[in-house]
């Protein structure tokens, strides 16, 4: 039997040939003559619209529904029908117990199961299918979409392939997204090996813009919808690779809304990650659409993982998960009792004393490579790092002669398509001899032509062991034998944090190759200690769900606005943020239901006394919270905060408890010039499991210690908002308490303090001690010092049995608050979410004039529905304000590239410059003020000003000026990646902006912003991508 006889077998479900129809091919059919010219005719329009949309020409892009023609209906966006939400949901019957496959149906829709066989497969294999393979595939065949959730490398692409063969079988188009442009351009090249007729559109490459299979980013897809492409009509499947990318948090929002524009008639594969939630996800789908979409799942992995733990300065491997999957305990305590034993420093590795990270990770590779356990991923968190732990295996060689010489003709090959000058660049010269030895760095730091050359020999198995940030285990097929840790924490922008489980599944997820490995090996380097019940939820825990990032954009909203027959709340109903709190619904009327009949039930004693008191203490909490917020203001404390002073510490719900201060500092409040924040320096207990070297200085990071945990002692900065309470007593400081003698002097001395005075501290009094004359204050403490007497002297407070009558109403009353914020969950769930946001938002754009009081769009309006990759509004006020237009093309880029860099750099910068900030600067408090004045409430005005980076002004000042890469890269400290990042993001907002000026009818401006773009793309910044 061959491979795909068997392909459609296993399903558990009746024929049903009524459902069948056969269309017979009958040479010279006039209707097929017919619809053979639509097709073409439609093929025409949908080419003119790609070219203008790829080339800012999109006066004739209008949306379809202004281009009527005499022999067609004009062509809406999507009809606003509302769908019942409650889909039915049917578990099919699968080959393979580690294959779930379920399928949401609309209601009122009987779901007849899917036939075991087709006539004839569109597509065949080599090899045999996996048993998830075989289930997607049924569902392609009966046009019905499907989500395929399965771990990285399980083969999903399979899927996609037999997809665009079922299309094109079918005479039909199929656009296959990615959510980059890099891996657009890796899934192009890997396509276009596959089939004949395959096209790019990535905004900055356009290659067979007629093609039946277009491979393109979210955004163009995007584009298309809002303007009603011809396209459409022709296309029978979206793909949509890495669906698990609709959670990123900037850019999630773009799948949203692509999803819910298509046309109903148009059926999805949605490739991604294991998900928990795929079922909700596909009910969404199915409610949006109207169709069925099934979810094929698998947790199934080909080649099974070892996880280990390795404890920094130690010397072994802990097997803490084995291949089927039990989490050992007895190792995990061993490896933890490893850590303490290289060092018993705890926290302190890293700062003083113990093992140098890189010779850990010397160690490590030097035990893989023993074990024969090459090629590895070193995944680490810093781009550094990256560099740092390469040129540290300075002695280590994983090449042989042969090998070496692959490495320096497939890298020779790729630097020649570069200029002279462009070669000579440093990242280009220094990286060689470490590609040679079989080692790598993969971040977005490098230049792009290295990160490809870097990816193929990878690929072609010359590089053994691959330094990477974790954005190298997104999308790219490049499996290891093993998979490296070099630490189980990262700063997240915000905070030091243990790595989620997902963050752990997706890049461990790389070990083990398929047909190479039996088995893959992950090993977690550890530096600090964590708990089982932690490295349990890493290691063995679910992915992150898939939840929605929607966010209402201006773009969106004016889109929306200029499409007739569509209101912006179109967009909102639609969400799947919305779905997801709409699903929360049934199980909030059941909790609450069983916890209001549990109220109803509970009858306490005294209970009516004993709520009476306990609003008093409410009120003494109340006025409590008046006298700190009036004793915290620097005028009255700081005298006060003298070193070795006692100080209790309370950093919201944390409660670290009584330490000691050492210093403050002054700082000018961003906020505020004015005014001043006050950073003390405290030394106060900390648990020991969230200290480490680079959070040490971040308070946000930090812990108490846990009940029963030795804390570590350390001096921690903290605002003066975390003073809970001052006490009178006064310490003597040691000499030096940054040594570990000195801080354990100081440890003993507050511990011998409370044991002393039993914990009950005597505080200062801030009317008697601290001399505070403040009206409030005063009027605070005296009604607080009432209350108290009236408190102490209650006659409930005199029972015996107080206690127990005070933790049974506690309890009832938990209960209560418990009840009331379910209410107020199901309150949010069932209203539109984000309405008030949007109503916001429409005042703003009526108020700026982008649209009339009656929501019609204006020419404003039109302008900035142009600008989507940007701030579109600010972009649009500064147009309209004539800021470019005595701007010449240098400047022009100087200005916009604040609008695309995101990073915090330090700059030089010349009188121009700064003058053009100021502009923009005040161009942006002008809109955030009117924002605020329409109770925009997401609008901070000091965020908004400080979010456009001028760290690249001067760089790109000299780029647009014709300066060579190699000079301009020495004026700043930022990684030569990021500068080509940001080079071509700004490459796409001019695009925009010539669009903009042409919608403004500025034929001077439009030339400017072409000119600019022209004298942007040259060199090195906008050489051809490996892959095409």
């Amino acid at each position: 039997m061959s491979d795909d006889e068997g392909l459609f077998d296993g399903f558990d479900v009746e024929d049903d040939d009524g459902d069948v129809k056969m269309i017979a091919e009958v040479q010279g059919n006039p209707m097929e003559r017919a619809e053979d010219e639509r097709r073409e005719d439609a093929r025409r329009q949908a080419n003119k619209l790609l070219e203008d949309i790829m080339s800012g020409n999109l006066e004739s892009a209008e949306p379809a529904y202004k281009r009527k023609r005499v022999d067609e209906e004009p062509v809406e966006l999507l009809p606003p029908p509302v769908f019942d939400r409650t889909c039915i949901v049917h578990t099919l019957k699968t080959q393979n117990e580690n294959c779930t496959h379920e399928v949401a149906v609309p209601p009122g829709i009987e779901y007849h199961g899917l036939p075991k066989k087709p006539a004839k497969p569109a597509k065949t294999y080599p090899f045999t299918l996996d048993p998830f393979q075989n289930e997607a595939i049924a569902c392609i065949e009966n046009d019905q979409s499907v989500l395929v959730s399965a771990h990285t490398s399980a083969g999903k692409t399979v899927v996609a392939l037999y997809a665009i063969a079922q299309c094109l079988k079918n005479n039909q188009r199929v656009i296959y997204t990615s959510p980059i442009k890099a891996l657009s351009n890796q899934k192009y090249r890997e396509l276009a090996e596959e089939f004949e007729d395959v096209g790019l559109l990535t905004g900055d490459v356009t290659l067979n813009k007629d093609a039946s299979v277009l491979v393109m980013t979210t955004e163009i897809l995007r584009s298309m919808l809002y303007r009603g492409a011809e396209l459409l009509k022709e296309i029978g499947w979206v793909i949509f690779d890495e669906i698990h990318y609709m959670r990123d948090k900037e850019r999630g929002v773009v799948w949203e809304e692509t999803i819910i524009l298509m046309p109903h008639e148009v059926h999805h594969v949605f490739l991604s990650a294991t998900i928990p939630n795929a079922r909700q996800f596909a009910q969404w789908v199915c409610w949006l659409h109207n169709q069925p979409c099934h979810v094929v799942y698998t947790d199934y992995r080909p080649t099974p993982l070892q996880h280990f733990i390795f404890p920094a300065g130690g010397d072994g491997l802990y097997e803490v998960v084995n291949m089927k999957g039990e989490f050992r305990e007895d190792k995990f305590n061993q490896a933890m009792s490893g850590l303490a034993t290289a060092g018993d420093q705890g926290a302190q590795r890293g700062r003083k004393g113990g093992s140098k990270p890189d010779s850990n990770v010397v160690k490590i590779i030097r035990t893989i490579k023993e074990r024969d356990m090459l090629p590895c991923i070193i995944f680490s968190f810093s781009r550094k790092e990256c560099e740092a732990y390469a040129t540290s295996l300075k002695e280590m060689d994983f090449n042989d002669a042969n090998e070496k010489k692959c490495v320096d003709e497939i890298y020779r090959n790729a630097i020649d398509l570069l200029s002279d000058n462009d070669r000579k660049l440093p990242q280009i010269g220094e990286i060689l001899p470490l590609l040679k030895r079989g080692i790598g760095v993969h971040h977005s730091g490098l230049l792009p032509i290295l990160k490809e050359t870097i990816e193929i020999l990878f690929g072609e198995g010359l590089i053994k062991t691959l330094f990477a940030t974790e954005t190298f285990s997104m999308g790219l097929n490049m499996p290891a034998r093993t998979v490296l840790f070099t630490s189980a924490r990262k700063y997240d922008g915000k905070n030091h944090r243990w790595i989620t489980s997902g963050e752990y599944i997706q890049m461990s997820g790389r070990a083990g190759r398929r047909g190479k490995d039996d088995r893959g090996l992950v090993i977690l380097m550890m530096d600090s200690k964590m708990s089982s019940d932690d490295a349990k939820h890493i290691i063995k825990g679910e992915t992150d769900p898939l939840n929605s990032q929607f966010r209402l954009t201006y773009n969106m909203v004016l889109n929306l606005i200029r499409v007739e027959g569509i209101a912006p709340e179109f967009m909102l109903e639609r969400s799947f943020y919305q779905f997801q709190n709409m699903g929360l619904i049934p199980s909030l009327n059941e909790k609450i239901n069983q916890k209001t009949e549990q109220l109803a039930k509970w009858q306490v004693e005294e209970e009516s006394n004993l709520t009476a008191l306990f609003d008093m203490k409410k009120q003494m909490d109340i006025h409590e919270l008046t006298i700190k917020k009036i004793v915290r203001q620097p005028v009255h404390v700081v005298p006060f905060l003298q070193s070795g002073r006692m100080i209790c510490i309370k950093a919201g719900t944390r409660e670290f408890g009584w330490g000691v201060m050492v210093n403050y500092k002054r700082k000018v409040n961003p906020d505020d010039a004015s005014q001043h924040l006050y950073i003390i320096e405290v030394f106060i207990p900390v648990s020991p499991s969230s200290l480490t070297e680079t959070n040490a200085q971040n308070s946000n990071a930090l812990k108490p210690p846990e009940n029963g945990e030795k804390p570590a002692w350390e001096v921690i900065p903290m605002t003066v908002e975390c003073i809970d309470k001052i006490s009178v007593v006064r310490v003597k400081m040691p000499q030096d308490i940054s040594t570990n003698s000195g801080k354990h002097v100081l440890a003993n001395i507050i511990k011998a303090t409370l044991d002393r005075f039993k914990s009950e501290i005597p505080l200062l009094d801030p009317v008697k001690d601290m001399k505070i004359g403040d009206e409030a204050l005063v009027n605070a403490v005296n009604k607080k010092n009432q209350m108290e007497r009236r408190w102490e002297e209650h006659d409930m407070r005199k029972r015996r049995d107080f206690e127990k009558l005070k933790n049974e109403w506690e309890a009832k009353n938990a209960l209560r608050q418990e009840i009331e914020s379910l209410s107020d969950q199901r309150r949010r769930a069932q209203s539109i979410l984000q309405m008030d946001e949007l109503a916001q938002r429409k005042r703003v754009l009526k108020r700026l004039q982008y649209c009339t009081q009656d929501e019609t769009i204006e020419a404003k309006g039109r302008v900035a529905c142009e600008l989507s990759a940007s701030d579109e509004i600010l972009l649009t006020e500064m147009l309209y304000g004539g800021v470019f237009n005595n701007m010449n093309p240098a400047e022009i880029g100087a200005l916009l590239s604040c609008f695309v860099f995101q990073e915090n750099a330090q700059t030089r910068m010349d009188d121009t410059t700064s003058g053009f900030l100021r502009t923009l600067h005040d161009y942006a408090r002008r809109i955030a003020k009117i924002s605020i004045e329409c109770k925009l409430e997401s609008m901070n005005e000091e965020t908004y000003v400080e979010q456009f980076k001028p760290g690249l002004m001067m760089v790109v000042m000299r780029w647009v000026q014709g300066e060579p890469f190699s000079e301009i890269i020495k004026s700043t400290d930022v990684f030569e990646g990021s500068i080509i990042r940001t080079l071509r993001r700004l490459e796409e907002v001019l695009r925009e902006m010539i669009s903009a000026a042409k919608a403004m009818d500025n034929d001077e401006l439009q030339k400017k912003f072409e000119e600019c773009r022209t004298k942007l793309k040259r060199d090195i910044v906008f050489a051809a991508s490996l892959y095409l």
